[in-house]
């Protein structure tokens, strides 16, 4: 069923994607107008105006903004912390595996944050989570690019955990549970892009993980107009699509009992 769904989940984004949606409505209504169909003008306009939307207004900023506000930081970085979690997404298997060098995408920051936070704490143990999470993919694991990478940074390899079997944000939660059995009382870092953070926290909170503090990282949004509006037309439609991909994701992990909500509380549960 694991598999049927996540098969299914990558066959339907496809389609369903914000920009691939509206050039497939775009190309609807060039064909009905080719065919004297009055209805295709509205969609040419519709598929156009959602581009518009993107180049005129900050949406992709306010789609993200209640994703990344949602958990903040601690005030103060935590004294003791018993491990810290760094979930994959942040790194390119196919193209590492065709360069033979590692390879990352825009949500670098998970990869280097793991390092600075595997050296501010010490003692801590420090777990990479991510298997396959492409449809289509090539030998190499988003856990063997991750353990290339943080052995070249000097982490040596017996400290960190790699888990790659996940290919999502619930696999990430349930496996590493089961790999670390992790005790009520010890705290644990959890470190995400910031947008991608709510649903990772519902997530591994369903699971069965009681002592996770969100450690947001890869923020894209700001506070005043020249960054809402900074941004070149392929970055808002990226983010755009991120954003949206994030608030489906949120809705269909509820829908299929793998979180208590939509959005999860701000406090984590009592212990």
């Amino acid at each position: 069923m694991q598999d049927f769904l996540f098969a299914l989940s990558k066959i339907l984004w496809f389609p369903a994607r914000p920009g691939h949606f509206a050039l497939i409505v775009g190309f609807v209504g060039l064909v009905m107008v080719w065919r004297g169909r009055r209805l295709g003008r509205w969609l040419i306009l519709a598929s156009l105006g959602f581009f518009l939307m993107l180049v005129a207004t900050p949406v992709h900023q306010w789609m993200l903004l209640p994703l990344e506000n949602r958990f903040a930081r601690p005030a103060e970085a935590p004294a003791h912390v018993d491990g810290i979690i760094v979930l994959g997404g942040a790194v390119d298997q196919n193209i590492t595996e065709a360069r033979r060098i590692p390879s990352l995408n825009g949500a670098a920051e998970r990869m280097t944050e793991g390092v600075i936070l595997a050296r501010r704490y010490p003692n801590a143990r420090l777990v990479f989570s991510g298997g396959q999470g492409s449809f289509v993919h090539g030998a190499m694991t988003e856990a063997d690019v991750a353990r290339e990478l943080w052995t070249a940074m000097g982490i040596p390899p017996d400290r960190v955990v790699y888990e790659d079997a996940a290919r999502n944000t619930h696999e990430n939660a349930v496996l590493t549970y089961r790999l670390l059995n992790p005790r009520p009382d010890q705290t644990w870092l959890l470190v995400t892009s910031a947008s991608h953070m709510p649903r990772s926290v519902a997530v591994f909170r369903a699971a069965g993980w009681r002592g996770i503090v969100p450690w947001p990282v890869n923020y894209r949004t700001g506070t005043t107009w020249q960054s809402w509006y900074d941004a070149p037309f392929p970055e808002r439609l990226g983010q755009f699509e991120w954003a949206f991909r994030e608030w489906i994701g949120l809705v269909a992990y509820r829908l299929m009992g793998r979180t208590d909500s939509v959005l999860p509380a701000r406090e984590a549960p009592s212990r």
